[in-house]
């Protein structure tokens, strides 16, 4: 399979520091992104609809939970159009899967513990924060929302604190 590196200010692709980090090119990441939001675009541009995962996550706790804050009428509302939102997604994955992705599936090395702390940090961030990384990321910086920006700003700096902190401490 042939991959497509972006060498722009640099003369040879050796000197091209990022290669590392993305062996196989970034092609895919790139329509991905693509992809993401121009899903995301339709959905605004026909509905109004803003498409952050979080929200989803609490409407889908909505059908199940009695607790006062998922029974909430915006999340009641809004359930139904959020569980085909993300069920989209899982069926897109699939179906990179089946056709692009060869059906070859990625396996993680990574302990299921720190899987589970990472999403519960990630899950009580996004509650915390009014919205996950997608939602301000892709949703809330498009139509030029403020506290998105404070928010996705704040994501980047603790990643890469974190990030930093971890290779430090001899982890990868």
């Amino acid at each position: 399979m042939k991959t497509m590196r972006i060498v722009c200010w640099l003369e040879t692709e050796e000197d091209w520091v990022l290669a590392d980090f993305f062996p196989n090119g970034i092609g895919h990441y790139l329509a991905g992104g693509i992809l993401l939001g121009v899903g995301v675009s339709l959905l605004f541009l026909t509905t109004g609809l803003i498409g952050g995962m979080s929200a989803a996550f609490s409407s889908t706790w909505s059908y199940v939970s009695q607790l006062e804050f998922f029974q909430q009428d915006k999340w009641k509302k809004s359930r139904q159009w959020r569980l085909v939102y993300a069920a989209g997604l899982i069926l897109g994955a699939l179906i990179y899967l089946l056709t692009l992705g060869g059906g070859e599936t990625f396996v993680t090395k990574v302990a299921w513990w720190q899987l589970a702390l990472g999403g519960f940090l990630a899950g009580f961030g996004a509650r915390m924060g009014s919205g996950c990384t997608s939602g301000h990321g892709v949703c809330g910086l498009s139509s030029l929302q403020f506290p998105s920006l404070v928010a996705v700003c704040i994501f980047m700096t603790t990643a890469i604190v974190t990030a930093n902190a971890i290779a430090w401490l001899g982890g990868t």
